[in-house]
């Protein structure tokens, strides 16, 4: 055998797709696993050629699965972003779309049994520590993908996935603003950093002289734009403790402009070097507290709901998404979860191969 095989699962997560591992299958020195990772998803040509990633951020993620070592939770969800073309992995952020997939894919990797109708599973989100209850549609018994939700961003209807976020304040950087100020001025673009599920970067687009309106592809065009962003990002990054986030891909960014088509507030997303065609779950979450937050880059751009839980209907690039936010406010704003509906669905499932020179399988350890 000149190749090794190692079984997986592929599927949609939320508006993201990639390659759902058992952790054990693949090797513990994160280097290793980086170089393992790399080879799978083909990283290092634009269209991934090589691999089976697709050619773009939101197709080019992983998800490593593990029985809990956690007393609350029932499964580990480890995740890696892998570029597309750079050859860089990063284990630092967590994915919201593609833990949609986690607790579908749990099942049928058997980590844990259906229970019933529906089925509450326990995530223990291993980058961040956040803690997550995913509700999954098991009808007697059996998980089904089929039903009629729809999400922005993905053709068709299927089964939802109920996800409950909790423990997500300062996750990455342990503080709910990193920098200690709801507002900061960095290369003269007004910015709150804030750190709920991801920790982000977050202006108003008039700041870079846009409507906030922009398709994804022309954000992607503007370079001028993203230039910039980029330099106000890195800068942000160290602002909130974050040391040198040149090479990582958080914090990420957001642009705020009111809302124009029904929702709480207009938004884009970027992951961070490009646009995200929708909206990262992770990303909902804070810019829906930031949205909440009095005092932040939001003020006077939304009608602030006042009363806890508040529906926060984000626009995003290709449509809309709704946070369920339980929150606050005695103190300053205090986030006690949110939750969001996505849904999944299994694509294929088998063995990826890489090159044994890469790695050789489990005996193959530094």
């Amino acid at each position: 055998m000149t190749q090794t095989a190692i079984p997986y699962l592929f599927m949609r997560g939320g508006t993201s797709r990639g390659p759902y591992f058992r952790r054990g299958d693949l090797p513990e020195d994160r280097d290793q696993l980086a170089q393992v990772l790399l080879s799978a998803l083909g990283s290092g040509h634009p269209l991934n050629i090589d691999g089976i990633g697709g050619g773009a951020a939101v197709t080019t993620k992983v998800a490593m699965l593990s029985e809990s070592g956690d007393d609350w939770a029932d499964v580990d969800y480890f995740f890696a972003q892998v570029s597309v073309e750079d050859r860089l992995v990063d284990f630092k952020p967590t994915c919201g779309n593609i833990l949609s997939g986690v607790g579908p894919a749990a099942l049928e990797m058997g980590l844990v049994q259906p229970q019933g109708n529906a089925t509450e599973i326990r995530i223990r989100a291993v980058n961040t520590g956040a803690r997550v209850l995913a509700n999954v549609q098991t009808p007697e018994g059996h998980l089904t993908y089929e039903g009629a939700t729809e999400i922005a961003g993905v053709p068709g209807q299927a089964a939802p996935v109920r996800l409950n976020f909790m423990g997500v304040v300062g996750a990455a950087t342990g503080a709910f603003l990193p920098t200690g100020n709801l507002r900061d001025t960095v290369d003269g673009i007004e910015l709150t950093c804030m750190d709920v599920a991801m920790p982000m970067a977050i202006a108003r687009a008039e700041a870079f002289g846009l409507t906030g309106y922009e398709s994804a592809d022309e954000l992607d065009e503007n370079r001028a734009f993203l230039d910039r962003m980029e330099s106000v990002r890195v800068k942000a990054g160290a602002l909130m403790g974050m040391g040198d986030v040149s090479k990582s891909v958080t914090p990420k960014f957001g642009l705020l402009a009111p809302p124009r088509n029904g929702g709480t507030i207009a938004t884009r997303y970027f992951m961070p070097w490009n646009t995200h065609p929708s909206m990262a779950v992770t990303g909902a979450q804070c810019l829906a507290s930031c949205a909440l937050t009095p005092g932040s880059v939001a003020d006077g751009l939304l009608a602030r709901p006042e009363a806890s839980p508040a529906q926060v209907v984000l626009e995003h690039a290709s449509g809309k998404i709704e946070v369920m936010v339980d929150f606050s406010t005695e103190g300053g704003f205090s986030l006690n979860n949110a939750g969001l509906v996505r849904t999944a669905r299994k694509l294929a499932d088998g063995h990826v191969y890489i090159p044994r020179s890469v790695w050789a399988g489990p005996e193959d350890t530094p």
